[in-house]
């Protein structure tokens, strides 16, 4: 008798804790009535429908065997559904770990994640590293992973059909505790129509629950008023294209065949002046350009405060607009590459003045190295080459005018160098290190001017704005900063990134920031507000690289994994995925009228993409995945030289910068 009471009051506490007042008073009234209490062994269709419930909350077993025996199950399907449920299985996996954590049966936890973590590894293998360090209650509070994942639920897209079946199966087996975790962690997004309408990427289960309703916000993709283009373009200053094609042979007398080979620390390179074959001028007169893309954008007016620009600076600009030419899948661009040679695997980046002037190379030596590609001509004939056996040791002991370096070496950094940028001018250059800092330092005076200090781990990537004066950056620390030349502090952290943010990328119309992270995401902030107006979600891998169009529509991203995305910013959405590349693409970069896509990569390539072809793609073709809409126009290779840096000039030549590697 005492054990029926002890089961009529588990059934009444269960009911109440659940909310289920009816229940509770139906039950307290019955018993009232009689007071005899219900008879469960006599009952044996009660007795097997309470069993599940009369188990402690707290036996860990439950979530080992409902997880198993939920995994056999999916696994015994057909192929048509089990591809798409074992694919769910992901957020039933993590948070019946991190329940077991909350719960204190941390043992458990251990063995349930050793026992069923390799299921996941091919496309969750980061943030499995991540949740593996888990060994506490307090990691799931400190851990801003962990924390994320507890108070947002877990967004699933699912076909009508395979959710029925789910729910089905769960329910027949009585499987409270699964069902427990779809009630508290999962949001399934039902669509009508069999498992082949849901798409095969990594959206299918999102792991950033606030995703729609941050992608609903406005965003003035536009570019800025009286920008120097539109003022070109009202004054009708454009050139014919014969003399652009002259203009672009005028500015670098460039081959696509010829390469400049910049030697870390001892070899200057002669630079031959080629000219170009009629054959392409031919080309580039007979191709009519097409009207560019940013003339028919949308003006808007900058939330930052832009610095004014000087006249004599002005006019050079708009003399390299009118000498532009008009790239498209005919006229591909001619390219300059620099190669970095006996670096000793100390080279961690590049970058490229807007002009191709200048080059610099941060190494891990914490030095930072800029190369004047005029001066370096004019030595080609000096002592700088005649010994080729100088240490370094003597070259970093001579000063800038010694005449035996052929680079001007900036130190400072108290940690390897990862990042470094020039201004629209060229008249300096930002760097940031291991050491936690970014420095300003000046081309003309050959000095650090200025450094700031606000992040708390290595700062991974920083970037000039369009239009200078301010710059970006981002970190191990999660977080993303604006700052301005004039003041050490930053003007706005943006914050919401679940691992580092390895890459940040400006708007073209300098009212937004990109910021790409080892989470696989993607995501825009409004530089005014600091708040997140976009979370693009798609690649599989780390990002590494952004780049924004000219018209500042759509974005590319590019992975570790060597796939690139295009991105449209007003919907959140990938226009298409550009596949190509077998190694990490380390850098993007939009040509002037947004035609063309350069695309950098570790497996020793630049490749050329139509950007107005794969934007345009008809909607039967985006949703049947046809590969058709992928079209790389030219992979110009390298002679075993990865490539770091990518930069179009105001006329349209493409630079490119890597070190040759002899291990590639």
């Amino acid at each position: 008798m005492e054990n029926l009471q002890t089961v009529n009051n588990f059934v009444a506490a269960y009911l109440k804790k659940k909310g289920f007042q009816d229940a509770e008073q139906f039950l307290e009234d019955l018993q009232n009535k009689d007071s005899t209490p219900i008879d469960f062994q006599n009952d044996p269709d009660l007795a097997n429908f309470i069993q599940p419930f009369s188990r402690s909350e707290d036996d860990p077993s439950r979530y080992h065997e409902g997880y198993g025996k939920l995994r056999s199950w999916t696994f015994s399907l057909p192929d048509l559904y089990k591809r798409e449920l074992v694919r769910v299985l992901y957020p039933f996996f993590i948070h019946s770990f991190m329940d077991l954590v909350a719960k204190g049966h941390v043992q458990e936890a251990r063995t349930f994640f050793n026992t069923f973590h390799e299921d996941h590894e091919m496309i969750h293998l980061r943030d499995l590293q991540k949740l593996e360090g888990v060994v506490s209650q307090s990691h799931l509070e400190e851990m801003e992973f962990a924390r994320s994942l507890r108070q947002r639920k877990v967004n699933v897209k699912i076909c009508q059909y395979s959710y029925d079946l789910l729910l089905q199966y769960l329910r027949k087996t009585e499987s409270t505790t699964m069902l427990a975790v779809i009630n508290e962690h999962i949001n399934f997004q039902v669509i009508p129509g069999q498992s082949s309408s849901i798409p095969d990427d990594a959206e299918v289960v999102s792991l950033i629950g606030d995703r729609q309703d941050v992608n609903q916000k406005e965003i003035l993709w536009g570019l800025l008023e009286d920008s120097l283009e539109e003022r070109l373009e009202k004054a009708g200053g454009l050139l014919s294209d014969s003399e652009k094609a002259e203009g672009e042979t005028k500015e670098g007398d460039i081959d696509e065949t010829k390469k400049r080979s910049v030697e870390s620390g001892k070899q200057g390179a002669s630079t031959k002046k080629l000219k170009k074959d009629k054959a392409v001028n031919a080309t580039a007169k007979a191709a009519r350009p097409e009207p560019t893309t940013a003339s028919a954008a949308p003006r808007v007016n900058p939330e930052l405060p832009l610095p004014i620009m000087p006249t004599e600076v002005e006019q050079s600009i708009l003399e390299d607009l009118r000498k532009r030419v008009q790239l498209s899948s005919v006229p591909l661009p001619s390219v300059s590459f620099y190669t970095f040679v006996n670096t000793h695997n100390g080279l961690n980046c590049s970058s490229i003045s807007h002009d191709g002037s200048l080059v610099a190379g941060g190494f891990s030596d914490s030095s930072l190295k800029v190369w004047d590609m005029a001066k370096l001509g004019q030595e080609a004939a000096s002592s700088v080459l005649q010994n080729e056996n100088d240490s370094s040791t003597s070259e970093h002991v001579m000063g800038p005018n010694g005449g035996k370096r052929s680079y001007t070496l900036f130190q400072g950094h108290s940690g390897p160098v990862y990042s470094a940028t020039f201004s629209p001018l060229g008249d300096f250059i930002l760097s940031s290190s291991a050491d936690t800092t970014i420095r300003l330092w000046s081309t003309k005076l050959n000095a650090n001017l200025v450094c700031y200090k606000g992040h708390n781990y290595p700062v991974w990537d920083v970037q000039f704005s369009p239009v200078g004066h301010f710059f970006a950056s981002s970190s191990h620390d999660r977080t993303a900063r604006i700052w301005s030349m004039d003041r050490i502090q930053p003007l706005r952290v943006m914050a919401g990134h679940l691992s580092d943010v390895d890459c940040v990328q400006w708007h073209a119309n300098c009212n937004y920031i990109a910021t790409g992270s080892s989470d696989k995401t993607v995501r825009m902030w409004d530089v005014q507000s600091g708040e997140c107006v976009r979370i693009f979600i798609g690649h599989r891998s780390m990002i590494l690289s952004l780049a924004v169009s000219p018209d500042g529509r759509h974005m590319a991203s590019g992975d570790e994994d060597g796939t690139i995305m295009m991105w449209d910013l007003s919907s959140g959405r990938c226009v298409t995925p550009l596949m190509g590349h077998t190694s990490c693409v380390w850098t993007l970069a939009f040509s002037c009228e947004g035609s063309l896509l350069a695309s950098g990569s570790a497996d020793c390539t630049v490749k050329l993409w139509d950007v107005t072809t794969s934007t345009k793609v008809p909607r039967s073709e985006e949703k049947s995945g046809s590969a058709n809409r992928l079209r790389s126009l030219k992979t110009l290779p390298t002679k075993s030289t990865p490539v770091y840096s990518l930069q179009f000039s105001k006329r349209n030549v493409l630079f490119a910068a890597g070190t040759l590697s002899k291990t590639v």
